[in-house]
């Protein structure tokens, strides 16, 4: 039988090679977001500019009615946070042609996972290290300043002397009392702890008590191990390690408001033929920002109210 002349082949389908990759990496960057899931997003796509002014008006107050007078008017002079868009993080493999013809398709797979995992990780990276800011922290990674010890949630943590200590039950509930304070809304807060926490955890009643545990199912925010106290557990190995120390890791109590992540290039992947190399160069990258959204959500004026930090061994 003669052939068609109509046959679909890799060159009249070309165009659908590289949507193949890029949906593979978007989904492999959405699974292994954590705190990117967490906090407030914010689409810039398609518009131009390096800067976003998100607005952060000033929380009013209830006045007393009087009968016969004239009601209180309420003025604030209202301020905003600026978010750069200034990273650029991309992820690129240049593949021979002799690869992509003996290689199985694995291959293909595990780049576009691995892809996935590394942008996804870089946001994640970038969101975390805003907990070096909180409680008016000196945004370095000594945490020098603003952290306190997950011992017992009330000392502060002293890189020099590296006087980090386990998580405990007693730290959590000052952390949560802390957010309240702050008046902070109960719902949207999160706790994401590094694995060594995790360990700790599993060995706290509370902790392991159904009625504190809760219902673990989810698929869309991934690391979530557990409820506690109301507030969803979260695990990630990307959690910040303090410099000057024997090794401490963050565990980072907040509220979905008090970081904000802006992109304006979401995950995209490109492939182009470089024939000098005989090889397919695979790009994937993204262009976002991050900042501290609501230094307080609430009627405190330290920054970063709405989320705390406890140093732990790692």
């Amino acid at each position: 039988m003669p052939l068609g002349t109509n046959n679909v082949t890799v060159t009249t389908a070309a165009t659908f090679i590289p949507e193949i990759w890029s949906d593979e990496i978007v989904a492999a960057y959405k699974k292994n977001l954590v705190l990117a899931n967490l906090v407030m997003k914010m689409s810039f796509k398609g518009k131009k500019g390096d800067v976003v002014h998100v607005p952060a008006p000033t929380r009013g107050s209830a006045s007393a009615k009087a009968a016969g007078s004239q009601v209180t008017l309420i003025a604030a002079t209202e301020s905003e946070v600026q978010v750069s868009i200034n990273k650029h993080y991309e992820y690129s493999r240049l593949i021979e042609d002799i690869v992509e013809a003996q290689a199985l398709n694995s291959l293909r797979s595990f780049y576009t996972a691995d892809a996935g995992y590394s942008l996804a990780k870089q946001v994640d990276t970038d969101l975390i290290e805003l907990g070096r800011e909180t409680n008016n922290g000196a945004g370095t990674n000594a945490y020098a300043t603003g952290a306190f010890i997950g011992g017992d949630g009330t000392s502060a943590y002293v890189a020099a002397s590296n006087n980090e200590s386990a998580l405990t039950d007693a730290a959590i509930r000052r952390t949560i009392q802390r957010l309240d304070d702050n008046d902070t809304p109960m719902d949207g807060r999160f706790f994401i702890i590094p694995p060594s926490s995790r360990n700790t955890l599993m060995g706290l009643a509370r902790y392991t008590e159904q009625a504190f545990v809760g219902g673990t199912n989810n698929t869309i925010r991934t690391g979530e191990i557990g409820n506690l106290y109301g507030i969803p557990v979260f695990v990630s190995s990307n959690c910040d390690t303090a410099s000057g120390s024997a090794g401490a890791r963050v565990c980072l109590m907040g509220h979905k408001d008090s970081l904000v992540l802006v992109e304006q290039i979401g995950v995209r992947s490109q492939v182009q033929y470089k024939q000098e190399y005989l090889a397919t160069l695979f790009t994937s990258d993204t262009l976002y920002g991050v900042q501290i959204l609501r230094d307080a959500a609430s009627v405190g004026a330290a920054k970063s109210a709405s989320m705390f930090a406890l140093l732990v061994p790692a």
